[in-house]
């Protein structure tokens, strides 16, 4: 399927690895001119090559604190007028909540809910006055079900996803889409780093408790970056223009409920 995106214009937060890096690769192999941004410069710039090597759409890095005012003015002056954003975060720790004072809940809320929203404020109404614009933020399947050592994540992606809820109603007339793509258990670092402090508190080899997560999902195994890159790429598609305001579980199953 063609997406009718080639040529387009995206800002990808994170992307140097795990998912951000999935989808700015599957956006670049649709034609996609890609900005990504990540803190580490020595990592960014050997993702871009990785990415180069596809062919396509064009790579631009900004080795940036996405979290930062400075971090997205950078990246703006590098895509000023992007047609597709994509935000990503990397989560805050796990943990236990008794643990966690008021700057590690503002590291949080900075990063995975104020960050989106002041870039999507940055971009929104450029995306439509051109009537083009796609809006894909990673949240995390936490928001469906929230998960007991991921605290912070649970409340910082939560209340992005309730300020979603309304604006995504208000640009869609002008095909601007703006949708939450929440992964499940992906084979990341991310997720990896989940498992050991599972692991390391239940006193349980990491290797076996690594296996039995991976066996206990519907679909047997995890997620792959790939997978995820793509669903995000067709979010960004001309053909899911009628597609806004969802929270678009990816998971294998792993998530019980029928709503």
């Amino acid at each position: 399927m063609d997406l009718g995106i080639n040529g387009k214009k995206a800002i990808i937060c994170a992307a140097s690895k795990g998912l951000g890096k999935g989808c700015a690769e599957s956006l670049v192999r649709e034609g996609v001119d890609v900005t990504i941004c990540a803190r580490t410069p020595e990592t960014l710039e050997a993702t871009a090559e990785e990415i180069r090597a596809f062919g396509g759409g064009a790579v631009t890095t900004v080795a940036c604190d996405i979290t930062t005012p400075e971090g997205r003015a950078a990246v703006l002056e590098a895509c000023p007028e992007p047609d597709i954003l994509v935000n990503n975060a990397g989560g805050p720790p796990p943990g236990d909540f008794r643990d966690w004072d008021r700057d590690i809940w503002i590291a949080a809320v900075d990063a995975n809910m104020l960050t989106p929203i002041f870039l999507i404020k940055d971009v929104v109404d450029g995306m439509m006055d051109r009537k083009f614009g796609r809006i894909v933020n990673i949240t995390s399947s936490a928001v469906k079900a929230p998960i007991e050592i991921l605290g912070l994540s649970n409340g910082a992606r939560a209340g992005l996803t309730g300020f979603i809820a309304g604006l995504s109603r208000k640009t869609v007339a002008a095909n601007v889409t703006i949708n939450n793509l929440l992964p499940g258990p992906f084979d990341t670092e991310r997720m990896h780093a989940n498992i050991k402090v599972a692991a390391d508190k239940a006193g349980a080899d990491l290797e076996e408790m690594t296996k039995k997560k991976a066996a206990s999902n519907p679909a047997g195994r995890f997620g792959t970056p790939h997978e995820f890159g793509e669903y995000c790429a067709f979010l960004c598609s001309e053909q899911a223009g009628y597609v806004t305001g969802q929270n678009l579980l990816m998971d294998g199953g792993n998530y019980p409920g029928t709503f």
